[in-house]
């Protein structure tokens, strides 16, 4: 069994991306599932041509892509995405999109194939805070989500994908007041809680 676990690059004016410092820190190998890490520009179109080249090359079992999610407490497992983007900022080559599809004719929305609920309900059990989330944002993530769930669906029906959303570091919350975090040993914790999860559910 192989697993594909995504991560993306700093964005936003931040130094640090969470989620690619804990992926990267992943094994190669967990519970017998072969894990290839691999991080994704915070481009809307760039991110997409190398996930779905990775998923052509590695043909994975799963695909489980990871971002960050400044202001959220916990770990969140989205639910579902949606086929729009709307940006508030630009992406990291400056990009700007608002109220564009990003498959025009396709569905208007995927839900994630990941066991979602057993997922939230192993990360609460190793204390890890966690919820599931209806609302993968309309940025990058969104599109990387989106865009997994229909090249599963046009091109690898059995491939299961979805996507997780993390807080801050402590590190990034320095100059933010009142503002969540979690720390990186948690976060490297609930991902391996989330891999060993769906690696239970594969064939």
């Amino acid at each position: 069994m192989k697993i594909l676990v995504t991560a993306f690059e700093p964005f936003g004016g931040e130094n640090i991306n969470p989620a690619q410092v804990a992926v990267m820190q992943l094994p190669d190998e967990l519970n017998g599932v072969t894990i290839v890490k691999k991080v994704l520009p915070t481009v809307f179109d760039k991110s997409v041509e190398l996930l779905c080249e990775m998923l052509a090359d590695e043909q994975p079992d799963a695909v489980i892509s990871i971002g960050q999610a400044g202001g959220r407490a916990g770990i969140t497992v989205e639910r579902v995405a949606i086929n729009i983007d709307d940006a508030r900022m630009p992406d990291n080559d400056g990009n700007t999109r608002e109220d564009r599809p990003i498959k025009p004719g396709g569905p208007a929305a995927y839900f994630s194939t990941l066991p979602v609920k057993a997922i939230v309900a192993a990360l609460k059990e190793s204390g890890i805070p966690a919820a599931v989330s209806d609302s993968a944002g309309t940025f990058v993530c969104n599109h990387v989500m989106y865009a997994a769930l229909h090249y599963a669906a046009t091109n690898q029906p059995g491939l299961l994908a979805g996507f997780v959303h993390i807080p801050y570091l402590p590190s990034q919350t320095v100059e933010k007041p009142n503002m969540p975090s979690m720390s990186e040993e948690n976060v490297l914790a609930g991902l391996k809680a989330i891999i060993s999860v769906v690696g239970v559910v594969l064939p």
